[in-house]
């Protein structure tokens, strides 16, 4: 079977079972440690072992595992500090990409960040956390580009990446969705007004962990490295 087949939301094969398995590693079905099996995981999802190799490229990207040469792949789990530390400087590289992006956008850029942003609404309305969050991707690469400046895309880009399945759980705290969708009309407008600052400060509050985001976050981090 082909690595590229596409589900209907956009996603190859091998972006689904990323997928997958970030949720298995996150709720303790795989612990830190554990050995994932890429035979026996081509197995359960029908496919041959080159998507399987494709999503552990994935997983390696986001921290989740460590790919050991001869030795095969094996579960990383990130402690709370970890999360507190790469979130905290998330939240800043993305309020620096929202105020030049206020600065430098051009219209079109503008039209194309509300359409993805359309696109998070239709995925809100039907309460597809996991849509929702492929969108939400694409609006922030959006704004990451509009800043002009292509080493700090690129930074941005690598982190977002690494706090890919994180970032998609806080989606499923109860409330978040439409918390989310509204702090993204405050940053559009933010960007679309030119208003740089209040744009850094919305992207800022918007990725930040804390409160009961972080108590969420860190209440599914023991599950995930229980022995």
């Amino acid at each position: 079977m082909s690595s590229e087949t596409q589900h209907p939301d956009g996603r190859s094969r091998s972006d689904q079972i990323a997928a997958a398995l970030e949720d298995q590693i996150l709720t303790g079905r795989f612990a830190p440690g554990a050995r994932l099996d890429e035979v026996r995981l081509a197995e359960e999802h029908g496919v041959s072992r080159t998507p399987i190799r494709e999503a552990f490229h994935r997983l390696a990207q986001s921290g989740l595992v460590t790919q050991q040469p001869r030795r095969g792949v094996f579960v990383r789990a990130p402690s709370p500090r970890d999360m507190l530390e790469m979130f905290e400087v998330m939240a800043e590289l993305e309020a620096v990409c929202g105020r030049l992006a206020a600065t430098r956008a051009t219209e079109a850029a503008i039209t194309r960040l509300r359409a993805v942003n359309e696109a998070c609404r239709d995925a809100h309305a039907t309460g597809n956390a996991d849509l929702y969050y492929e969108r939400n991707g694409q609006f922030h690469h959006l704004i990451y580009a509009q800043s002009g400046n292509t080493f700090l895309a690129e930074e941005a880009g690598r982190l977002h990446r690494r706090l890919k399945p994180y970032r998609r759980m806080q989606l499923h705290l109860r409330g978040r969705l439409a918390q989310s969708m509204a702090e993204h009309d405050a940053i559009v407008a933010a960007i679309a007004r030119g208003a740089a600052d209040q744009a850094g400060q919305l992207l800022r509050d918007h990725v930040a962990v804390q409160g009961e985001k972080f108590r969420h976050l860190i209440a599914h981090l023991p599950q995930a490295t229980a022995p």
